[in-house]
This record gives structure tokens, sequence and C-alpha cells, in this order.
């Protein structure tokens, strides 16, 4: 049986780890307001532009740039996947879904898969797991710019266009709201065109030509993606590291009350062990 003063010390524990949980939610909330602002603001850019991008293709041309290397579909020989997780832990089992909806799409691919992965975590998992690991990319920050992620999609852009792989994927993690947040994973390239009925197939009109506008554009969408995708999975790690901290901060303080009732209840029975003792002497005293 702990003693009063075991008690007490672990009741201090646990109120110093509460108050550090609460720290760290306070600040995964302020971050993740800043997040969910960018990817809000983002996100009807990055749909407008990915319906642009894929009606583009659909078209008919003129000239022959089916044969761009972005748009070419080729026999599937090897995939890519980029892989967006979080650098640090504590942000409940986010990494965990993530690292699951990757190791279930590759186990079902014909194809061998060749991963590029964003975060220790994913890191770690695909080191663990035995994967082909094309380069890692670690310590983007709470806050990337376009040219901070633009290494990673060029990296991707070069793999498909000199046939390193004939498909990329995007693995990540989207934010749906504050509680929610979904693994994805998502065809990035070649750029899937879209459904057209025979009056939408009307032909577009380039200047100079559609091959020097694609080839220009092309590339620039796929970065935009890329970067797009990043904020989606800071926002979700931000968010999801807010909850966990939230939930153990409230576990921490609902352990320390526990605590303190065991503690209280232990002097009690101390106190009324010692009237006993007093009373019984005196009435041997008495006696």
């Amino acid at each position: 049986m702990p003693s009063v003063r075991d008690i007490r010390r672990r009741i201090r524990s646990v109120q110093n780890t509460g108050k550090v949980t609460n720290a760290m939610s306070l600040v995964a909330a302020s971050k993740m307001r800043r997040a969910q602002n960018a990817v809000l603001e983002g996100r009807p850019y990055s749909d407008k532009i990915r319906g642009v991008i894929a009606n583009l293709a659909a078209q008919p041309r003129d000239d022959d740039t089916s044969a761009h290397p972005l748009l070419q579909v080729r026999p599937v020989r090897r995939i890519g996947v980029l892989a967006i997780t979080p650098d640090r832990g504590l942000a409940g089992g986010l990494h965990s879904t993530i690292n699951r909806a990757v190791a279930q799409f590759i186990l079902g691919q014909d194809a061998p898969v060749r991963t590029v992965v964003v975060g220790r975590k994913g890191r770690d998992f695909m080191v663990r797991s035995g994967q082909d690991v094309q380069a890692v990319f670690t310590d983007m920050g709470d806050r990337p710019s376009l040219t901070d992620t633009t290494p990673i999609s060029r990296l991707m852009i070069e793999s498909y266009a000199q046939g390193e792989v004939d498909e990329v994927y995007l693995a990540y993690s989207k934010f749906l709201s504050t509680m929610s947040q979904q693994a994805v994973v998502e065809q990035l390239l070649p750029v899937e065109p879209a459904s057209l009925s025979g009056a939408e197939r009307s032909g577009y009109i380039y200047e100079p030509d559609s091959i020097t506008v694609l080839g220009n554009l092309l590339p620039q969408f796929i970065e935009m993606q890329v970067y797009h995708v990043m904020l989606e999975a800071i926002a979700s790690e931000q968010s999801a590291r807010m909850v966990a901290m939230r939930s153990a901060t409230d576990n921490a303080n609902s352990l320390s009350e526990d605590l303190t009732l065991v503690m209280n209840k232990l002097r009690q029975d101390g106190i009324t062990n010692e009237l006993l003792d007093l009373v019984g002497g005196q009435i041997a005293a008495d006696g």
C-alpha cells in the first residue's frame, strides 16, 4: 500500500504532465488555426485548377501533344508513391493511419512500388517494412513555402518523365475538420482526363501552341498540387495533436482527482487509527 507521501508525489507528477500537455494543446491549436486557414483558402484553387487541367487533357488536339511526358499513359511496370507523414509524434494515431493506408496500397499493387517519403514517421515505417525508398525529406516545418516543396514535386516529375515510374500517387492525411482527418491515396500522374460529352469536347485554341502551353502549365500544376497536399497534411497533424493533447490533459486531471481521493482516504484512515490508539490508551490508563 503506497504511503500518503508517495501518492502526493505522484499527484504532483501527474499535474506537471497535465500542464505540459495543456501547453502543447494550446500551441497546436494556434498552429492548427493558421494551417486550417491556409488549407481552406487554397482548396478551391486546387480543385479548380485540377478540373481545368483534366479538361485540357481530355480535349482533342491537332498536334501530337499526347506525347507530353506528364500526359502519357504507359503500361505500369513500376509505381511511385509520395507519402507525406509527420516528423513528430504525439498526434494520436495519425501517422499510423497514413502508414497503414500506404501499406495496404502497396500490397494491392501487382507492380513494384518505389516511395518518396516526407516526414520521419513515414521514413521509419518504410525502412522497418523493407520498402524501396528513393528519397526522404524531413524538417519541412509548420509553414512550408512553395519553394520548400518544389524539390519534392520536381523529383516526382523527373521520375515519371524519365520513365523510372509509370504512375505516381499521393498518400497524405486530408483535413476534414478539427476532429476528423482522412488518409487519402490518389493519383497524381499521369494527369487523368475528365469525362466529357461530345459537346464539351470542343477543343481549345493554344497560343503559341499546345505543346508550349502544356509544357509550362503541367509542371506548375504538379508543384501546386504537392504544395497544397503538404498544407492538408500539416493542418491534419496539428488538429490531431491538439485533440490528443487535450485528451491527455483531461486524463491527467481525472487521474489527479482520483489520486487525491485515495490520498484523502488514506489520511482519514490514518487519523482514525490515531484516534483509536489515543482512545484505547486512555481507556487502558483509566482502567
